[in-house]
């Protein structure tokens, strides 16, 4: 019979069917073993038979290809791009630094603010003040503390990644 063009329909036989699966498999595996081979690139394939049997090829196999591409092990993979991942790092790092920076600003403006007394919305002595200015005073009190500990908690994270990246850039050189 030779090679011969055949019209892109569904092969009626049963038997005729399972033949060509089997010629189109093994010739589709070897496509993707060459473009492996030939570009370096990382390819899964996953077919099942006209009979419901499973069959895969995959380079370097599988799971490490499946894993990439659901991007649940793309930091153990060794063979993701480590310069994506720096990159993504350097990113991370000069947006921590921008915001610390800000910070730091505000942290200036707060000690400014609290040095001038004209901003003091109580200018008499704690002794002097009311019952109803205590209580504006208390919850005054209680909001800056609430707003200090979410500062505080903000500066400690982006400490922590700072340290991570500093870590994670240590052990790469």
């Amino acid at each position: 019979m030779g090679r011969r063009k055949i019209e892109m329909k569904m092969v009626r036989d049963c038997n005729s069917r399972q033949v060509t699966f089997s010629k189109r498999r093994n010739g589709l595996f070897k496509k993707a073993s060459e473009l492996a081979t030939l570009c370096a690139a990382q390819v899964a394939i996953v077919v099942f038979s006209p009979g419901g049997k499973p069959f895969s090829f995959g380079h370097p196999s599988v799971e490490a290809v499946s894993q990439r591409f659901l991007n649940e092990d793309s930091k153990q993979n060794p063979h993701v791009d480590e310069e994506d991942g720096v990159q993504n790092l350097n990113e991370e790092l000069t947006q921590l630094l921008k915001q610390l920076e800000i910070e730091k600003k505000r942290g200036k403006e707060l000690e400014k603010a609290i040095a001038d007394q004209s901003t003091c919305k109580y200018k008499k002595p704690i002794s002097q003040l009311n019952e109803d200015e205590l209580m504006d005073m208390k919850t005054a009190l209680e909001a800056l503390r609430e707003n200090l500990k979410s500062h505080v908690n903000d500066m400690e994270a982006s400490s922590s990644l700072l340290l991570l990246n500093k870590a994670t850039k240590g052990s790469d050189n």
